[in-house]
């Protein structure tokens, strides 16, 4: 079989540029891993600017263009990447789907806003084309194994999750919550099977950009079973990045985020008789997670299966609004 050819909307750091990070796992932008995925051939790359589709061409050395309506006319790509604001989602899923591309992987959040995220989910059923949402820690190995471990309640059931996010010094607090807050939110819900929905918030305001801010809501597995407690912390003012989530199990509590993987579990304590402490455990997790490697081989295995459903499809990426949306509702 040919190879699948795929093209990229939106040159920026999430596309390209992120590859010359050398601190960060490879690849780590989408071109680096369509590049590095042996079923693919990068065909063409747009952007409206021009020192941007430079760099581009100078790097992966193919066609560059300003109008993404030609770039799909000339090269006809099988997988197109979405890499744009997110204002301009939409605009560019509904031209693919035009012009019959079928595997779209569009950058998170899905879109701007909750209506054009149902118009974008509704695309996906009206056009039978695979839209693939950017939440990453669903590709990403060590909250796979995550997944497993509560899944399989080696821990017990999830009684309760704390998240926190803290994105810098001097963000608004929403534009974190609507930019990072998307991954967050959806890795909550990927992590425990359950959706995340909002009950209320104090603390700073949404709209400040200092302090911090808790966000109260529950986690709602269905099945008949018990919702279980969520607070989700967001702040500014500090000097240091910090994504992760503690989940607080019957037996043990079991933390990831960036950087982080541990697994803990209760054990009769060493201070007090009768009681049980809680004990770290041997389990660790190093090397590659393989987290745009994975969303490339799920868009490419979407292109070979027509009746796959992807790891993280636009229904995804919608809930995940519906959620943002009812909290920017308290801002």
């Amino acid at each position: 079989m040919s190879k699948i050819t795929a093209a990229v909307i939106g040159l920026g750091r999430i596309a390209s540029l992120l590859e010359d990070d050398t601190l960060r796992e490879k690849p780590c932008t989408h071109t680096g891993a369509i590049t590095a995925n042996p079923d693919c051939v990068l065909a063409a790359g747009c952007d409206i600017d021009e020192e941007r589709r430079r760099l581009f061409t100078d790097k992966w050395k193919v066609p560059v263009y300003e109008n993404a309506g030609e770039m799909l006319r000339v090269h006809k790509p099988q997988i197109l990447v979405i890499a744009t604001h997110p204002d301009s989602h939409y605009y560019y899923c509904r031209l693919a789907a035009d012009s019959g591309v079928p595997v779209v992987m569009c950058e998170k959040p899905l879109a701007a806003n909750i209506r054009e995220a149902r118009k974008i989910a509704g695309l996906g059923k009206k056009n039978k084309i695979f839209i693939i949402t950017n939440h990453e820690r669903r590709y990403s190995d060590d909250y796979i194994r995550v997944k497993e471990i509560l899944e399989t309640k080696q821990l017990g059931s999830i009684l309760s999750v704390r998240a926190v996010l803290y994105m810098g010094k001097n963000k608004k607090l929403l534009d974190v919550f609507w930019h990072d807050g998307t991954h967050l939110a959806d890795a909550l819900m990927f992590l425990s099977g359950a959706v995340l929905k909002h009950r209320r918030h104090w603390g700073a305001k949404l709209n400040a950009n200092s302090g911090t801010a808790w966000l109260e809501g529950k986690l709602y597995p269905g099945n008949k079973m018990s919702p279980f407690p969520v607070i989700f912390e967001i702040g500014a003012g500090r000097d240091h990045l910090v994504f992760e989530m503690e989940f607080s199990c019957e037996r043990g509590r079991l933390r990831i985020g960036n950087g982080i993987f541990e697994v803990w579990e209760s054990s009769p304590s060493p201070y007090a008789e009768k009681f049980n402490s809680l004990k770290k455990t041997d389990e660790i997790f190093s090397g590659p997670t393989g987290y745009f490697a994975n969303m490339v081989k799920d868009a490419v295995s979407c292109f070979k299966e027509p009746d796959r459903l992807p790891r993280s499809g636009a229904a995804d990426g919608l809930r995940v609004i519906e959620y943002l949306n009812s909290v920017k509702k308290w801002k």
